[in-house]
């Protein structure tokens, strides 16, 4: 009789080593996966994208509409730019606003040091502002600033 305790103690024991054991592992193997998923997506995020949020201060042209004429243009993606929805997040800050009749006025900061990146006027006649701005703001920051 004490033998078949002794049995079935050692029994319980060795299952629960080799499970607490199998937790160990996953836990492990799981922190790594989680770990090198948030180096990963830090990383590609830090190097390769700058992030821009588009604000519209102007009633006839929403930033949406600003936002999805740059996305349009192939400079956009080539120039590892992409939009975000969060200010704060933001590296570039592109800001419209309406001047007179039919002026519109835009100017893109760097969100971290101030610095005017890219600026100027367009005209809502014979095209888009939406359109203008995008095409204009990229080649501006194309010419050589950061």
């Amino acid at each position: 009789m004490f033998q078949l305790r002794t049995i079935k103690t050692s029994i319980v024991l060795s299952l629960l080593v080799l499970g607490a054991a199998f937790l160990i592992t996953a836990t492990a193997a799981r922190a790594q996966g989680l770990s090198y998923t948030a180096a990963t997506r830090a990383r590609t995020t830090s190097t390769t994208q700058r992030k821009v949020f588009v604000r519209s201060k102007a009633l006839l042209v929403k930033a949406s509409v600003v936002e999805d004429k740059l996305m349009k243009r192939s400079e956009f993606a080539q120039m590892g730019l992409v939009l975000t929805r969060d200010a704060a997040d933001a590296d570039i800050i592109l800001e419209l606003r309406h001047d007179v009749l039919t002026k519109y006025v835009y100017s893109a900061v760097d969100a971290h040091t101030q610095v005017v990146l890219a600026g100027g006027k367009v005209s809502s006649l014979g095209g888009t502002v939406g359109g203008k701005v995008a095409k204009r703001f990229l080649k501006q920051l194309a010419q050589g600033h950061p």
